[in-house]
């Protein structure tokens, strides 16, 4: 019997690494084109040419500079998707600033810890958003912010932050307006800012981006411009994007999804970042699509479905897109045939990452049987290697068995901010990042993703760490015990169930009580669609709760098995 190859795969690497930083690459793109659309932000109703695009970044990295915002320093974005975010992000590249992508979805307690853990001196935000009251919130962990002129706030809950800034035209005591920061730049020359451009090195940090912790914090994943700028450049390249190419982003931008594999696959390449609006909404996209005549979309997969079954779907004329990315779930066949005819995207690939990978390690070619783009999240990508090990021994397996998948190449992040042992336990010796996803891979090299380790629920694309819920929940003075996990959903793919222990004395507590606990404290998805009240767990004879158990009994006691 002939012995089976190991599960092990090298990217082709015919194409060099680049080896700039993210502000000089986008200087050349505007030189190449400069006249092209570079950022159509259609809530907005701004539509920049490269040239002009690099006039507003230009103008607001010397005015960082001017206000004491230099290399290293942790910048925070805290806001829904716009142009002032854009231009943030290849700002604070231009002058060495560290942005932080911080979670429009944030309630006081994960706002206070990214920016405490980050040490952020600067912060952006947006007046409001949806539920959100961004400025009232702020005034609540600082409220010396009200008797703090612009710029020097001292905190007693958030020691670290100096300056504010509000991106509402009205102005909130103890912030400056975007409008007033950008005017600062009239103290810096553009030489000072070249020169400063000019020390930067690819292997700099450049950003942090939180990911929910499974000891209950979330953990700053921090990346280089080596890291996001080539994977951006080889998302797009396998979509095969040039600088006719439009692509419409309807996913959130402080995810890797929007400011990596759409903002700098686009920039790269010098085709064109078009936002449909602040955050997803069918008709907007839509509606985009076919005004821009955008020749690709990005998406997770619950996205294309919101969009497919718009009752408005078929006045749209679609029939200019030609490719997109769907990520964040393995998407349904019939998902995929629909997007592939009704929606014209033949080329469409599915990508698998995550965000300590910059974020993709894996992606579908356009030219892949219509089975591996429904079945597997592709091939490895290039510059990369990609292994399935035991997660016990660490030893490779043979093809076809399903072990822990493992990459390794540019894109692993430089390791978690201020966090030494959590970057120890995730990248080993060798520089191999170990995913916490369970898959095979086949004789051709294609991934097939089966499960997970650790017990990452995903609902709609966010990752939820059911520890970080369970931490929170703790705090209720009712609850003795609290087990969280996944169970099935037909619109989110998973929700999430807390199994809740009382007091013995604590009275009655009901479900809605409960909920009205989490709101406006965790980010609402992150808050159990179901609540199951419980005397014990299920457990192994030693001790260890089964969470297995408990989604299967959940499943079948909430009627979700279909």
């Amino acid at each position: 019997m002939t012995e089976r190859r190991p599960s092990y795969t090298r990217g082709e690497a015919s194409q060099p690494l680049i080896e700039t930083t993210i502000g000089d690459t986008l200087d050349e793109t505007a030189t190449r084109f400069p006249d092209n659309d570079a950022l159509v932000v259609r809530h907005q109703g701004i539509r920049w040419s490269y040239r002009e695009f690099v006039q507003q970044v230009d103008t607001c990295a010397r005015a960082l500079l001017a206000i004491g915002i230099g290399r290293g320093d942790r910048v925070g974005m805290w806001s829904p998707n716009n142009a002032q975010w854009t231009t943030l992000q290849f700002a604070t590249a231009k002058i060495g600033a560290i942005l932080v992508n911080i979670n429009p979805s944030y309630r006081l307690h994960e706002l206070e810890y990214a920016l405490n853990h980050s040490q952020a001196r600067m912060l952006v935000i947006a007046e409001q958003f949806k539920a959100s009251d961004y400025t009232g919130m702020l005034y609540e962990l600082a409220p010396e912010l009200k008797t703090s002129p612009a710029g020097k706030l001292r905190s007693a809950r958030l020691p670290h932050l100096e300056i504010v800034v509000n991106l509402a035209g009205n102005v909130h005591d103890g912030m400056w307006r975007w409008d007033d920061l950008l005017l600062e730049s009239s103290q810096v020359d553009q030489a000072r800012l070249a020169g400063v451009q000019a020390s930067l090195h690819c292997e700099d940090a450049i950003n942090i981006q939180y990911t929910s912790g499974t000891t209950g914090f979330p953990k700053g994943a921090t990346l280089s411009h080596r890291n996001i700028l080539n994977n951006g450049f080889f998302v797009a390249e396998s979509m095969g994007l040039t600088e006719r190419d439009r692509l419409v982003i309807p996913v959130p931008l402080y995810h890797c999804f929007g400011m990596v594999m759409g903002n700098l696959g686009c920039v790269t390449h010098g085709a064109t970042m078009i936002y449909p609006g602040e955050a997803f909404e069918a008709k907007a996209v839509l509606e985009t699509v076919a005004e821009e005549r955008a020749t690709a979309l990005y998406g997770v997969p619950t996205m294309f479905i919101a969009e497919l079954d718009h009752p408005d779907f078929a006045h749209y004329d679609l029939s200019s897109l030609r490719t997109g990315i769907m990520a964040g779930s393995i998407c349904p066949a019939e998902v995929m045939k629909a997007v592939n005819h009704k929606m014209h995207m033949q080329e469409v690939q599915i990508a698998y990452g995550m965000t300590e990978t910059s974020p993709v390690s894996t992606q579908t070619a356009a030219d892949d049987p219509f089975d591996k783009r429904v079945t597997t999240v592709g091939r490895t990508q290039p510059h990369l290697e990609s292994k399935i090990i035991d997660p016990a021994s660490g030893e490779t397996l043979p093809r076809g068995e399903v072990g822990e998948l493992c990459t390794r190449g540019y894109s692993v992040m430089l390791g978690y901010w201020n966090n030494e042992e959590a970057s120890r336990n995730a990248i080993d010796s060798d520089k191999w990042m170990r995913t916490g996803d369970l898959a095979t891979m086949d004789e051709d090299g294609y991934i097939q993703i089966v499960g997970r380790i650790k017990d990452m629920v995903i609902r709609g694309g966010e990752n939820i760490y059911p520890k970080e819920v369970e931490e929170f929940l703790y705090t209720h003075p009712a609850i003795a015990d609290v087990q969280v996990t996944g169970v099935p959903d037909r619109k989110y793919g998973e929700e999430l169930v807390a199994w809740v222990q009382l007091r013995a004395d604590a009275g009655e507590v009901t479900e809605e009580e409960l909920r009205e606990f989490c709101r406006g404290k965790i980010t609402h998805f992150k808050i159990p669609r179901y609540f199951r009240f419980t005397d014990s767990f299920p457990m192994t004879v030693t001790g260890k709760i089964q969470k297995f158990r408990m989604r299967e009994i959940s499943t079948r006691e909430l009627g979700l098995e279909a």
